[in-house]
């Protein structure tokens, strides 16, 4: 790969039928994909990645923003229930814990962050494990859209809660 592209963020801005999402790839990995209202709210949270990783940011494309865009179009459809991109975590190692814990909850089904503590292997953690959801950097992909009170109440979403019940009603189908 161009060394370039190494220590820049490619960024885009992404359609979906619940909104645009901004997505950004380092070193041909998916690190950032996020709801937001506002292209300035998006460039913010992208400055704060590329902060993290001392990169440029540049807009343009990417084949893997192709791919993301034909795989979350089928997802939308109803017609995927997986994903195959390439992705980049960026955070403590219990963030990243945290998060490949997301990735093992099924299509279709929640689980409450108890659940998801248990599945890092701190059960107790059920608080940190919500924090690690709050800060998780890659929508739809990494499903913290499944996780939900041990009540069985939705309880927050950085994409909105509006958006979380759209997402699990979309998978209960």
């Amino acid at each position: 790969m161009h060394d370039a592209l190494m220590k820049s963020i490619l960024f885009q801005m992404l359609e979906s039928p619940l909104g645009r999402l901004s997505a950004g790839v380092y070193a041909d990995r998916l690190c950032w994909l996020e709801f937001h209202d506002s292209e300035d709210m998006a460039t913010s949270h992208i400055r704060r990645l590329a902060g993290k990783l001392r990169a440029e940011i540049q807009t343009g494309s990417h084949p893997l923003f192709t791919k993301l865009q034909t795989q979350l179009g089928a997802y939308f459809s109803g017609e995927r229930r997986s994903f195959d991109v390439p992705m980049l975590f960026l955070g403590t190692d219990f963030q990243q814990q945290s998060w490949q814990a997301l990735c093992r909850i099924p299509y279709g089904t929640t689980w409450s962050y108890q659940r998801q503590a248990t599945a890092t292997g701190r059960p107790t953690a059920v608080r940190a494990v919500a924090g690690a959801n709050a800060k998780n950097p890659i929508a739809i992909l990494v499903p913290c859209h499944r996780v939900i009170a041990k009540s069985g109440g939705l309880s927050g979403y950085a994409g909105g809660v509006w958006r979380k019940q759209r997402l699990l009603a979309l998978e209960a189908a």
